[in-house]
């Protein structure tokens, strides 16, 4: 089975795994946040961000529109923030030597 990022993450949405994994970068050099909440941070930047351009982008009509939006937003977001995490996580394990 191939593994496509695209299959999950909309092509257009790419772009917020980049500004994640920059923002945790950032995060990590600064000392007012632990280590351990990071992720979180991410997360939580990534359902916004994402949440954001999917209202600038979509029309939506009704209820069940304003809940399928905030569903794919969501996900999306949390979808961008496991990768960022994920290349994060497989650039430090490249770096050790063994």
């Amino acid at each position: 089975m191939e593994f496509n990022m695209t299959d999950f993450i909309k092509p257009e949405l790419m772009v917020l795994v980049v500004v994640l994994y920059l923002v945790g970068l950032a995060l990590k050099k600064w000392e007012y946040i632990p280590d351990k909440l990071i992720p979180l941070v991410l997360g939580i930047s990534g359902i916004v961000l994402a949440t954001v351009y999917v209202f600038a982008t979509t029309t939506v009509f009704g209820a069940q529109g304003t809940l399928m939006a905030l569903f794919v937003a969501v996900t999306q977001g949390i979808l961008c923030a496991g990768a960022s995490v994920f290349v994060n996580q497989v650039y430090k394990q490249l770096q050790k030597e063994e």
